[in-house]
């Protein structure tokens, strides 16, 4: 239901914020601004990303844990998308997305209200893996079938031999 809510509330609150801009600053500042924060905002995600992106090779290349750089990453993206949205209400929760400490702090948060009902991890045999019919040998006799020259199926399908 809050899901609902926020596709309905969401738009009506960028329309109103559209409007009462636009009335204090005219349509050309208001589109300039929209645009201008969507550019603004891609280049900070694609930094921000970056950087998170790095700390989850060293996370991984250690054997460290990589959840917390995973969560970044994926509030970065979040943050992204709502920046590219136009409206002033998604630019201002993907700008605040955007900064480490809140992102940290909907983490904990999140850390506290979310329990996860188990993970497993198998490292398997890898060449198993790679090439499952590597060891799978089928011995056979096989004879070819032709049929008579004169005969002919009643409703030819196309997949017959002529």
């Amino acid at each position: 239901m809050w899901l609902f809510l926020a596709f309905v509330a969401v738009p009506l609150i960028e329309i109103a914020l559209f409007v009462t801009v636009g009335g204090a600053i005219g349509l050309w500042a208001t589109l300039a601004i929209v645009v201008f924060t969507a550019l603004l905002g891609t280049q900070l995600m694609r930094r921000q990303g970056m950087m998170t992106l790095a700390r989850l090779q060293k996370a991984l290349a250690e054997g460290n844990n990589p959840a917390d750089p995973i969560a970044q990453g994926a509030m970065i993206l979040v943050a992204g998308v709502l920046l590219l949205t136009p409206g002033f209400f998604t630019d201002s929760i993907g700008f605040l997305l955007l900064m480490p400490p809140v992102r940290s702090a909907l983490i904990r948060w999140a850390a506290t209200h979310v329990t996860t009902q188990g993970f497993a991890f198998s490292a398997g045999n890898t060449a198993q893996r790679e090439n499952p019919m590597q060891n799978d040998v089928i011995d056979a006799d096989y004879s070819v079938l032709e049929e008579p020259a004169d005969a002919k199926p009643e409703n030819p399908s196309g997949w017959t031999r002529p």
